[in-house]
């Protein structure tokens, strides 16, 4: 097998994790989960870190992101939010409270071994 056929075929399961709590970030965390789902990825989305904190905003229909965040959550996108960084940063409740899966297997954060162990690359925003 090619170098580049290794690369296709390995990058077909994907974690996209985000840290970085920054809206201009977090679009494109959505809009590379939409895309690669469109072109039959596997795709996830873990959220952790700072950008566990937008989780209330997003879901309000007067926020930029809410449709895109409406989309992908409907697709199934979200592998989860981490718990440690949801509970810092105030928003676990909301999380809870929107069906989101919390993740905490490493000590309250989320593994990222246990994914790769699945299969998946890990991409970090």
């Amino acid at each position: 097998m090619s170098q580049l056929g290794t690369v296709g075929f390995f990058m077909k399961k994907v974690m996209l994790v985000v840290f970085n709590g920054d809206e201009m970030c977090f679009i494109h965390v959505l809009l590379s989960a939409l895309d690669m789902s469109e072109k039959s990825f596997d795709v996830g989305i873990i959220i952790g870190g700072a950008s566990t904190k937008l989780i209330s905003k997003l879901e309000k229909e007067a926020h930029f992101l809410h449709a895109l965040w409406e989309k992908v959550k409907t697709k199934g996108l979200v592998t989860g939010a981490c718990r440690a960084c949801a509970n810092k940063m105030g928003t676990l409740k909301a999380a809870e409270w929107i069906g989101l899966p919390i993740i905490g297997d490493m000590s309250g954060h989320s593994s990222l071994a246990a994914f790769m162990d699945d299969g998946f690359n890990i991409i970090t925003f």
